[in-house]
């Protein structure tokens, strides 16, 4: 894997705040998703979550068992110290694929296009083994390329063939409710194990 997808790169983004993905609250199509929810237990990852502004969310919004997960620790902690609140036993400094539990959703925003586009098949397949039966991976992808990178883009055809050894149910849909900025370019996840 290259430095720029290192532990030590991303920590120091946050410590530069150089964090330009950052949207400063949750997602408008996540946030829709969310309000949807009627099980405040369910067992929720936000893996790569930096901010964390969906955890955010659904903390405020009454949510008991959100997890987040992110190998950088200054994102942790400014998470932290913005919602006090947050039981820390619920966050997680770690690596996406070493990180062992089971959960009811995983709400994807920024992870898979962090990571190398080489680690896109075990990220399909961790994302599956750390769902419970039925669990769901929700989220957002990019559904155009970039020069170089993070982010790296992509395409549904290519994601559809990640992900479609581990779940029964393949949703992607363009995004009608994206920001501003990137109106046209993410396609909406929903995946069932």
């Amino acid at each position: 894997m290259t430095d720029h997808l290192s532990d030590d790169y991303w920590n120091q983004r946050y410590l530069d705040g150089q964090t330009g993905w950052d949207l400063g609250s949750i997602s408008p199509p996540i946030k829709a998703y969310v309000d949807q929810l009627t099980d405040k237990n369910l067992r929720i990852l936000i893996p790569g979550a930096g901010s964390g502004h969906e955890a955010e969310y659904l903390h405020q919004q009454g949510f008991m068992n959100v997890h987040v997960l992110d190998f950088a620790p200054e994102a942790i902690a400014a998470f932290l110290k913005r919602n006090p609140t947050f039981p820390v036993t619920n966050t997680h400094v770690a690596d996406f694929f070493a990180h062992q539990n089971t959960y009811d959703l995983i709400l994807e925003q920024t992870l898979f296009c962090a990571i190398d586009p080489i680690l896109r098949q075990k990220y399909a397949e961790h994302a599956s083994a750390l769902l419970r039966s039925g669990g769901k991976l929700i989220g957002l992808l990019f559904n155009r390329e970039f020069e170089g990178g993070p982010p790296f883009g992509g395409n549904t055809t290519e994601y559809m063939g990640y992900f479609s050894p581990y779940f029964r149910e393949l949703s992607m849909e363009d995004c009608y409710n994206s920001v501003e900025p990137r109106g046209g370019s993410e396609v909406f996840i929903r995946l069932v194990k």
